[in-house]
């Protein structure tokens, strides 16, 4: 990696960067995204394996596969046969609508707290359930859950880090609670944004890889254990391993017990489109879109549940040299919906933009001052990414 790294070694991710910038030719999304491939024609794995490859996928066989998947695990004592992980979002409604009234299975849905709702986030969620589903709402233990944020944020530049753990792992503890075997997900992020090529055409992906790929190459165990030999807000004394049951998966014998094979991707039985998915859930499950548009983007139907998206979206934009816009224009690019003409002139004006909207609300949360936030966003600055023109930062490399 082409930069004096100035904090810790937690974030694993940023030491396999490319110390050359380059953006997709086809797209607009840059090489700095982790687990990224760039062919010798400068085009990302994304676009070769989402636009180019989906396009050839027979989906009448994929909805085949299925529906013998679901006939597998379907119940006829009337209790419940699919766990859906849904926050009242678009995607996950989309996805628990599908399965409950297109495919007749019931669906359980289970939902991770944001670290603080937003109205409109809140007021989603309760549209899903007063659409026929039962959901089982895990809010953790709020003490704990703030030091474990603020220690993200400082260690691996992602306060959104421990909304993650639990959003990935607390789906499956209710699967093993109540043997349902089959965990479904909305779309395979490594298939749709580009990523672990193993992992792209795949129905579902197991436990033994998520540390890796979902959760920046550390379990909880080890940040913890930083945390407490290294800041003066956490010690031994706060951590209860009960409270911590959440943040990471079942144990493989747990799972294998319940039958469940890993995280299995709506996405690849059906041809995923975010917006699509919005159009759909707002006819069925009452799914309401901001009246504005997003801070760092230019939709209003995405990721609007916690007040700290903006900001977990922001760090991404300082660790990797793009943000929000990137992978938006880059999605709907292959969609179709977009030329890349287009999405390079939505990623220079909006790509970047500071969330300030909830950014008093963030240092609060998190218990710091505006000056220690710039002090740790800044650390995670790049050398080949980045560069100090008098008192601002701006980009070595923007997408043309």
């Amino acid at each position: 990696m082409n930069s004096k790294f100035k904090r810790g070694t937690l974030e694993k991710q940023l030491f396999d960067l490319p110390s050359e910038v380059q953006f997709c030719k086809k797209c607009v999304m840059s090489n700095q995204r982790p687990r990224i491939i760039f062919d010798e024609e400068g085009v990302c794995s994304a676009c070769r394996n989402t636009a180019e490859y989906k396009n050839k996928i027979d989906w009448a066989e994929r909805e085949k596969a299925l529906i013998e998947l679901l006939d597998q695990h379907r119940k006829t004592d009337g209790s419940w046969d699919v766990v859906v992980p849904s926050s009242g979002g678009k995607d996950s409604a989309f996805v628990a609508h599908q399965l409950k009234y297109k495919y007749g299975m019931n669906p359980l849905t289970v939902t991770w707290s944001p670290l603080r709702y937003t109205d409109i986030g809140f007021k989603n969620y309760q549209a899903m359930c007063d659409a026929g589903f039962t959901n089982l709402l895990c809010t953790p233990n709020g003490k704990i859950h703030r030091k474990l944020a603020r220690l993200s944020f400082e260690e691996l530049g992602d306060a959104f880090h421990v909304f993650v753990l639990g959003q990935l792992s607390y789906a499956f503890h209710i699967a093993v609670k109540f043997g349902i075997g089959l965990v479904m997900f909305g779309e395979n992020g490594e298939a749709e944004y580009a990523g672990n090529p193993a992992v792209v055409d795949r129905p579902y992906v197991s436990s033994d890889i998520w540390t890796k790929i979902y959760l920046k190459g550390n379990k909880l165990k080890d940040l913890i254990q930083y945390g407490i030999e290294n800041k003066d807000y956490l010690c031994k004394a706060d951590i209860n391993e009960a409270d911590l049951k959440f943040y990471s998966p079942p144990s493989v014998e747990e799972m294998e017990k319940a039958g469940i094979l890993g995280k299995h991707f709506f996405g690849y039985y059906t041809k995923w489109s975010p917006q699509e998915s919005y159009y759909y859930a707002a006819e069925h499950t009452g799914f309401q879109a901001n009246k504005e548009r997003t801070e760092g983007t230019y939709t209003k139907y995405a990721s609007l549940d916690d007040k700290m998206d903006g900001l977990h979206y922001f760090m991404k934009y300082i660790k990797f040299g793009f943000g929000r816009t990137t992978d938006d224009t880059s999605h709907e690019v292959r969609d179709g919906h977009l030329s890349r003409e287009e999405a390079v002139a939505l990623v220079n004006r909006y790509d970047g933009e500071f969330p300030s909207k909830y950014f008093q609300d963030f240092l609060d949360y998190l218990e710091i001052t505006e000056e220690h936030f710039w002090d740790v966003a800044d650390s995670y600055r790049l050398e080949h990414v980045w560069k100090k023109e008098g008192d601002s930062w701006a980009l070595r490399n923007k997408v043309q």
